[in-house]
Order: structure tokens, then sequence, then C-alpha cells
């Protein structure tokens, strides 16, 4: 059996299919809105203290020697160098890599777990976790915490977050929050189409600024880390404390023997 068979194999049974089947009775809708309600709840509970985030959004099925599950590993670990807390969607390759590298540089991790019929389980790099049942509570809460975002490679869910996330940014709805797509021999394709739409008039050439696309490390950390000291005033004091450190006290015995 080949690693997307393996990825694909079923873990829990599919969810029975009501959400698009269209009108329900109201008490049912009721209780599906309390269900909602009560899930955000409990994950604004449990996220309130995660601190300033960067989400990392990218595959679930790139193994530890794949080039993008080492990338996404340093991603972290720079992540967790700026004092930032990783946030990711909890689950293995990509978001596991991010995870891992900032656990491993003893970074806040956060891992945000939906619950699948296949491919996603937990992965062992998280300080804080959550599951959610709904997806659009979840995609909810990876952005809500966020100060910036990293696109790693990645399918359809991760195509879904990067263009949910740009479109919130590019109507305002949220903060211009720097968004970077990393890998440019995997995005380019991606990133000459979205020239085009400009081209053709469906979105605006400016809009073109609102994602920068590198394969260098230095480059993604210092776009956030610029954003950061510019736009969230306590980054800057909090930098501050964090790195510089008072002058040691003199020697004495030094002194004495200088006299």
């Amino acid at each position: 059996m080949d690693d997307n068979q393996k990825i694909g194999k079923q873990v829990i049974p599919a969810k029975e299919q009501t959400f698009l089947e269209g009108p329900k009775p109201k008490q049912f809708e009721l209780r599906f809105a309390y269900k909602v309600f009560w899930e955000f709840m409990k994950a604004f509970k449990v996220l309130h203290n995660v601190g300033p985030c960067v989400t990392v959004f990218g595959s679930a099925r790139f193994k530890e020697n794949h080039k993008h599950y080492i990338a996404a590993r340093e991603i972290g670990k720079r992540i967790a160098g700026l004092g930032l807390t990783t946030m990711t969607g909890g689950g293995p390759g990509i978001m596991e890599a991010a995870n891992r590298g900032a656990f491993e540089n003893g970074g806040k991790t956060v891992g945000l777990n939906i619950k699948l019929p296949f491919e996603q389980h937990e992965n062992p790099y998280l300080s804080c976790s959550f599951t959610f049942e709904y997806f659009f509570v979840r995609k909810t809460m990876l952005i809500k915490y966020s100060y910036a975002f990293i696109i790693m490679p990645g399918g359809f869910g991760t195509m879904d977050e990067f263009f949910e996330t740009l479109t919130l940014v590019q109507t305002k709805t949220i903060t211009q929050f720097p968004i970077v797509l990393f890998g440019k021999e995997y995005y380019q394709p991606l990133m000459d189409y979205i020239m085009f739409m400009a081209n053709e008039g469906t979105i605006s050439p400016e809009d073109m600024k609102l994602v920068l696309l590198t394969d260098d490390y230095d480059e993604a950390i210092d776009h956030i880390n610029h954003y950061m000291e510019k736009n969230y005033k306590p980054w800057s004091k909090r930098k501050k404390n964090k790195f510089n450190f008072p002058e040691p006290p003199a020697d004495k015995s030094k002194a004495a023997a200088a006299n």
C-alpha cells in the first residue's frame, strides 16, 4: 500500500450529511446553532492566553524527510526565535513540522485539530490544543489569534485557507497582516495565475502586494518582524526587554588590581 492510500485510510465514521441538505425543523436549527456557539466559547477559553501567533498552513501529507517538512520545521524554529506562538491545524505533515521546530526551540505551539474520517491526527509537539467538529469554527480560530500567515505547500485545504485569509485582508475585514507564500517552485504557477487575474481586471494590481512569495527564511521572518515592530505597539517594548540585557557587574578583583 502506498503512502497516499495509508493516509486516506478511514479512522472514524464519516459524518452524516445534513448540513447542506436544505431547511430543517426549527428545533434542529436551534440545536445546531447552540452547538456552534458552544464550540466557539470552549475555543475562546482554551486559546485566550496563547499570545500573538503566526499561523502556518500546509499539507498533512509530507513525511519528515521531505524538503517541505524540513522547511516548515525551520520556519517554526524561526517563529519561536521571534518570541511568537506557532499555530497550525495540529495535524501531521507541514503542521507537525512547524510545531516541532517551534517546540524544539523552546517556543509555544498551538494545534487546532479537526475531526475527520481520514488523514488527521494530533501531532505530539503541542503545548496547547483543541479539536473542532466544525470546519468554519476552526478556520475562524486559525485566523483570530494570528498576526501573520505562512502558507507552505499544500492541497485543497491549504488553498482554501490561503484564499480565505487573503480575501479577508483584501476586503479589509481583518487587518493587513503579512501573508507569506513559502516555496517559489511550488507557488510560482499560482502567482502567475493571480497576475493573470490582475491583468484581466478581476483583482486590483495592488492586491499583488498583499502576498510575499519567497524561498528565503530570513526574508520571510524579517517581513513578519518588520510588520510587528511597525504595527504592534507592545512588540518593540517586548523585544527590548527580551534582547537588551544589562551590562554585567564589574569584576571587583580586576578593578582592585588595576588600582
